[in-house]
């Protein structure tokens, strides 16, 4: 009797976990075992409802080309939406394509800006890569861009991502 009470109680526990899981969730499930035409639909709705982990997930499709055609203006634009919540792997993404010029002219000072913004917010391996970055940055910028770079990052901050 004990164990099937106790197969009942874990069999529930499973069921309920796996309800658990929310649209963002299987969205990126979705993503990941290739179906890109749920993920997008699903991504599409939650960033909509500025869900800054479904925007940075958009950005992330459009500059892969995964179920879109590749499109680095508007991987940039749904980052920018994503960075401006302080979500801060769309803050490292940003300052990718900055450095890279994709999408964008390449800026240096901008890269700067967005993986500095990244790095307070990493943890970590994430923390350590972006802050190696960020010095690979400085490593080609002026005196000058790197005083402008540095004022941008502390502005940006000070207004909470707004209008960075």
């Amino acid at each position: 009797m004990t164990r099937i009470v106790l197969s009942i109680g874990i069999g529930l526990l499973l069921t309920v976990g796996t309800a658990w899981a929310g649209p963002l969730e299987d969205a990126t499930t979705a993503n990941t075992g290739g179906d890109n035409a749920t993920a997008l639909k699903t991504f599409q709705s939650l960033a909509a409802q500025g869900n800054a982990e479904a925007q940075n997930n958009l950005g992330e499709l459009h500059a892969k080309g995964q179920g879109v055609p590749q499109d680095y203006s508007q991987a940039r634009q749904w980052y920018e939406k994503a960075a401006a919540h302080g979500h801060a792997l769309a803050q490292n993404n940003l300052a990718e394509l900055y450095f890279a010029g994709l999408g964008v002219p390449q800026d240096y000072v901008r890269a700067y800006m967005w993986v500095s913004l990244a790095a307070v917010h990493m943890k970590g391996d994430e923390q350590k890569q972006a802050e190696e970055n960020r010095n690979d940055v400085a490593g080609r910028m002026t005196p000058e861009q790197l005083a402008e770079a540095k004022r941008l990052t502390q502005q940006c901050l000070a207004l909470k991502f707004k209008g960075c």
